[in-house]
């Protein structure tokens, strides 16, 4: 990409978002070699972490409401500077026991046919670094090697929970990153998300507002691990 990706310590007034923040956006593709230094990344929620006053406790530390997990949080508690709503291929299911809320957790398949909603906050690589260690059952406070995952688009953390990273191109010259299990849809048994889980999701894609209710109903609805499971209606019910 011409000119690399903004510097480290470059603070988050390099990205300049042109449109309303609740379009969703498609990342662009970025073309290797990269540079795997990088001082901001929008880092993809496609889980309870869309849901801001969620994210609030991956980045400042504490036990969310209904929650079983007490979060360390970041070295760098500050918020995103922004958010905006992301559609990337692949498809979103729910599967595995989450140990902070019980039921299915949120997983994305870059492979799988479909699209998946989700809502990308702009953090330092420091802070995405500390959030996905807490994905990863790690304490916080090493920053992540991104060299692989810039190089080929994949990098392997881990061999449980959210342990493979995944770069789906780039906005505003910024990368896009998140994380996943490293097997595909097929790898995990599906399973019902809880109903705190799947308020926080839902709840989220309407935070981010790049979809009506209506939309994001189906959407939920006709997920693995949801669809069967939950109604529209009982979906509908946390959508609003």
């Amino acid at each position: 990409m011409p000119g690399g990706w903004p510097a480290p310590g470059a603070g988050h007034t390099v990205v300049r978002v042109s449109t309303p923040l609740t379009v969703p956006r498609r990342p662009v593709p970025v073309t290797p070699p990269l540079p795997s230094e990088v001082g901001l990344v929008w880092y993809v929620a496609f889980g309870s972490n869309m849901h801001l006053a969620r994210l609030e406790y991956y980045l400042a530390g504490g036990c969310p409401p209904g929650g079983a997990r007490t979060y360390p949080g970041c070295r760098d508690a500050r918020r995103p500077e922004r958010s905006v709503p992301v559609v990337l291929p692949g498809s979103l299911y729910f599967a595995g026991e989450s140990p902070a809320w019980t039921g299915g957790m949120a997983f994305y398949d870059p492979e799988s046919p479909g699209e998946l909603w989700g809502r990308a906050h702009l953090l330092t690589a420091g802070q995405f670094s500390d959030v996905i260690s807490q994905e990863m059952l790690w304490p916080p406070g090493r920053d992540l090697d991104f060299t692989e995952v810039l190089a080929l688009g994949r990098a392997r953390l881990g061999s449980t929970r959210y342990g493979r990273l995944v770069c789906a191109g780039a906005l505003g010259g910024v990368p896009v990153l998140t994380c996943t299990a490293p097997g595909g849809m097929g790898d995990l048994p599906w399973n019902k998300p809880s109903t705190r889980y799947l308020s926080y999701v839902a709840t989220g894609l309407v935070e981010a507002g790049g979809w009506e209710t209506v939309k994001i109903t189906a959407y939920l609805a006709g997920r693995p691990g949801v669809a069967g499971a939950w109604s529209a209606e009982e979906i509908a019910a946390l959508v609003v």
